[in-house]
C-alpha cells in the first residue's frame, strides 16, 4: 500500500528540521536503508535515511523548506500501485504542509485535478502556511544517520564538509573532482566556491529556493552579501543569548606555568605512536580537577542543583557550519592517550557532520581552547545547563620570578574561568581553580 514518509525527530526535542535538498526524485525506487534527502539539524546536516521501499509518487515539500517534526515530506507507492493512490492517501495535505515550501502536484489521469498552486499562491503558503484538516498516521519509522560521503568514481571516501557537499549539490559539481585544501585533503566550502567561480557560474543563481539563497545588494553604504542563517547558527545565537541574558556570569583568571608540562608532552611524544596536544593535558587537568572539586561539576535547575557522579566534558569545535561542542564522556576512566584519540576523533566526526545526537547533547563542564589561534586570553560564555565553561590561551614565554627571587624565561598560559553564580559561589570556584592550576604546573600528578 502507498507509504507516507513523515518528518523524523532527527534530534532530541526537535520540532522542526530543514530538508536542504532531495537525493532522490520522483519516480525513483528505493529499498530500505537509502537516504532519500539531506536534512538540517541544530548541529549538522545529515543523510536521511528511510526503513521502507517502494517508488518515490510524490515528494511533498521543496528544497530548503523548514519542516515540523511528523509532518509528511513524501510517498512511497508500491508494486501494482499509482500515483492516484498515493494522492488519495495524502489527500488535502499536498502543498499545505505547515512551514514548508511545497512541491506543486500534477494532475494524473486516474486522479481528480489536485489543487494547482502557482508561484504566487506558493509564495503565499509559506509565509502564511494553512493548517492540515486530515490527521494522517505514520506508515513507517524513520531512523537518520550521517553516513560518509562516497566519490562517485573509485568508490574511495571523499572527506568533505556538510556545507561544501551542499553548495558542490547546488551548483551541479561533481565534489570527487574537486582538491580539498583541509586537513587531510578534506573538501571545505573554500575548495567549492573556488571550483565554482573556474567554472565561470554566478555564486547567486545557482542557489536554489527562496529560504536558502544568498542575496546580493549595492547599495549607498556598499555592495553587501546576506547569507541566509542555518539551523546551526540560529541555535547558537539564541542559546548564547540565553546564556548572556538569564545566567548571571562571574569570571576567574589564573597563569599556569607549564614548563614541566610541555617537557612531559615532548617526553611522551618522543616515544609513543600516539602524540598528545597540550589540550589533551587540559582536558585531563579539568577532569582531575572537577574530582577534587564536585561542587563545579554541576547544573542549575529551577528545583535543585544537580551534582553529577561522572565527568563529561563538552570540548568546542569549530567548523564550517558553526560551533559545536561534543562531548568525552567519563574523562576520569580515561587515560592521556585516549583522551587524545577520542578528541582527534570527535572533532573529526564534527567536522564531517557526522555526530549523533547523543555525543553532543549533555555534558556536565566545557572547555574551549582558543590558543592554538595565538589567542592570549579570553572570557567564554556558558554552556546552560552547564555551571562553568573554561577558556585556555596560548602558551608564551614571559619574564617570571622564580622562588629564589630571580628572573627567568618561563613558559605560561592563562585560563579564565566563567561560572554561573547561581549554582557555584566564588570560593568554590576559586578552590577548583586552584587545583586545576597544580594539575597543570605538576603534570605527574594527573597520572596517579
Amino acid at each position: 500500500m502507498a507509504t507516507i514518509i513523515r518528518m523524523p525527530e532527527v534530534a532530541a526535542n526537535a520540532t522542526h528540521a530543514t530538508l536542504v535538498s532531495w537525493s532522490k526524485k520522483e519516480g525513483d525506487t528505493i529499498s530500505s536503508g537509502q537516504s532519500i534527502a539531506d536534512v538540517e539539524t541544530e548541529k549538522a546536516v545529515i543523510e536521511l535515511n528511510i526503513d521502507a521501499e517502494g517508488t518515490i509518487a510524490r515528494l511533498l515539500v521543496g528544497n530548503g523548506a523548514e519542516v515540523p517534526v511528523g509532518a509528511p515530506i513524501a510517498v512511497l507507492i508500491g508494486a501494482g500501485e499509482s500515483v492516484a493512490d498515493a494522492d488519495r492517501l495524502v489527500g488535502g495535505e499536498t502543498g499545505r504542509v505547515s512551514g514548508a515550501a511545497a512541491i506543486p502536484t500534477a494532475p494524473t489521469q486516474a486522479a481528480s485535478t489536485p489543487h494547482q498552486v502557482t508561484p504566487a499562491q506558493q509564495s503565499m503558503e509559506m509565509v502564511q502556511p494553512r493548517a492540515s484538516t486530515t490527521p494522517l498516521q505514520p506508515q513507517v519509522a524513520l531512523v537518520a544517520t550521517a553516513a560518509p560521503t562516497i566519490g562517485h568514481a573509485s568508490g574511495q571516501r571523499i572527506f568533505s564538509s556538510p556545507v561544501a557537499r551542499l553548495l558542490a549539490k547546488q551548483h551541479g559539481l561533481d565534489i570527487s573532482h574537486i582538491a580539498g585544501s583541509g586537513p587531510n585533503g578534506r573538501i571545505v566550502k573554500h575548495d567549492v566556491m573556488r571550483a565554482v567561480q573556474a567554472s565561470g557560474q554566478s555564486t547567486v543563481s545557482a542557489l536554489d529556493s527562496a529560504p536558502h539563497h544568498l542575496s546580493v545588494t549595492s547599495s549607498a553604504v556598499g555592495a553587501y552579501t546576506d547569507i541566509p542563517h542555518s539551523n546551526m547558527r540560529r541555535t547558537i545565537a539564541r542559546r548564547l543569548l540565553e546564556s548572556k541574558s538569564t545566567v548571571p556570569h562571574f569570571y576567574l583568571s589564573v597563569q599556569c606555568r607549564v614548563d614541566k608540562l610541555m617537557a612531559m608532552r615532548s617526553d611522551i611524544n618522543a616515544q609513543s605512536k600516539t602524540k598528545v596536544s597540550v589540550n589533551d593535558f587540559v582536558v585531563l587537568a579539568a577532569a582531575r580537577a572537577l574530582r577534587e572539586v564536585p561542587g563545579v561539576n554541576v547544573s542549575w535547575t529551577d528545583a535543585a542543583i544537580r551534582q553529577f557522579h561522572q565527568v563529561d566534558i563538552s570540548i568546542a569545535v569549530s567548523t564550517d557550519a558553526g560551533l559545536i561542542t561534543p562531548i568525552l564522556k567519563n574523562v576520569n576512566a580515561l587515560s592521556l592517550t585516549e583522551i587524545s584519540q577520542s578528541v582527534r576523533a570527535l572533532a573529526e566526526r564534527a567536522r564531517q557532520g557526522q555526530l549523533r545526537p547523543e555525543e553532543f547533547q549533555g555534558g556536565s563542564f566545557s572547555i574551549s581552547n582558543l590558543g592554538m589561534y595565538g589567542v592570549d586570553e579570553f572570557s567564554a560564555i556558558i554552556n546552560p545547563p552547564q555551571a562553568a565553561i573554561l577558556a585556555v590561551g596560548a602558551v608564551n614565554r614571559e619574564p617570571v620570578v622564580e622562588e629564589d627571587g630571580s628572573i627567568a624565561a618561563g613558559q605560561v598560559m592563562s585560563c579564565t574561568l566563567s561560572v554561573d553564580h547561581r549554582a557555584v559561589d566564588g570560593a568554590l570556584a576559586a578552590t577548583w581553580l586552584a587545583a586545576f592550576r597544580r594539575y597543570m604546573e605538576s603534570p605527574y600528578l594527573m597520572l596517579v
